[in-house]
């Protein structure tokens, strides 16, 4: 079967696109899944997603990882998705979809960075040397003093794999903090078991964790990724984060055909 794909980029964070309203695709096939993520046998990319139709919103979102299995909320794909639909003609410049943690608002503005409002948060984790949270996908963040030279393929696999997650895992975010309101990030992605060069629910973590660690005043951060550059913006109240958003580019990269 000749397949159609669309490889978009959202600071680094690269995602093969799928226009699945026909529901063609082989979704349980989490090895063919895996096959065309892979970067030297496949198309490669950190993600697969999946656009399909949905009652109640304008498309839905349909998220795995590149070791082919189904995941939960990837802010930066989000991002992407809402690109791709605007390609696709789905939607303009303003959208509702549904994804994996429930419904996402997202806007496109003028210069074609793509604003997505995440999930609220109400439950941030503190301890000793980390802190835990869930902004749609979970999130460990912690401080780290070289950030530049620090080993985050090792570390970050330390404590995804480690007791402290069990099992389940989750994402490993290190933090270096630039100034009043910038901090730079390097994240180890469960699922993909690497690092990536952005994660867009790790910024999202990140610039909430710092807040609540008094590490910055702003309700409007500015996250350094390896892959560029991101702001996160929410409203804080009686310790509850709402009207959070993760904001910046999502870029269409090409298009192709493979056969599957």
């Amino acid at each position: 079967m000749q397949l159609e794909f669309y490889k978009y980029q959202g600071t680094g964070n690269d995602f093969v696109m799928i226009d699945n309203r026909t529901e063609f695709f082989p979704k349980e096939n989490t090895k063919r899944i895996a096959q065309l993520c892979d970067r030297r046998f496949g198309i490669g990319g950190d993600g697969l997603i999946l656009l399909e139709n949905d009652v109640k919103t304008d498309f839905k979102m349909v998220y795995y990882n590149s070791d082919g299995n189904q995941s939960s909320m990837c802010g930066n794909g989000g991002r992407c998705l809402v690109a791709f639909a605007k390609k696709l003609q789905v939607i303009q410049n303003e959208t509702t979809f549904i994804a994996a943690d429930g419904v996402h608002h997202a806007t496109i503005e003028a210069d074609g960075l793509v604003s997505l409002q995440m999930i609220d948060v109400d439950e941030v984790k503190v301890s000793s040397d980390h802190v835990f949270l869930n902004t749609g996908s979970p999130h460990h963040v912690q401080l780290v003093d070289d950030l530049e030279n620090y080993n985050i393929k090792e570390n970050g696999a330390r404590i995804r794999y480690g007791d402290l997650y069990g099992k389940t895992g989750s994402n490993i975010n290190f933090v270096k903090q630039i100034d009043a309101n910038t901090f730079s990030l390097r994240t180890y992605e469960r699922g993909v078991e690497d690092e990536t060069l952005s994660c867009g629910t790790g910024a999202t973590a990140v610039a909430i964790a710092m807040n609540v660690l008094g590490k910055t005043a702003a309700t409007a951060i500015d996250l350094n990724v390896e892959g560029g550059k991101l702001v996160v913006s929410f409203t804080k109240k009686e310790g509850q984060f709402t009207q959070v958003f993760l904001k910046g580019p999502a870029e269409f990269v090409f298009k192709g055909v493979i056969e599957i």
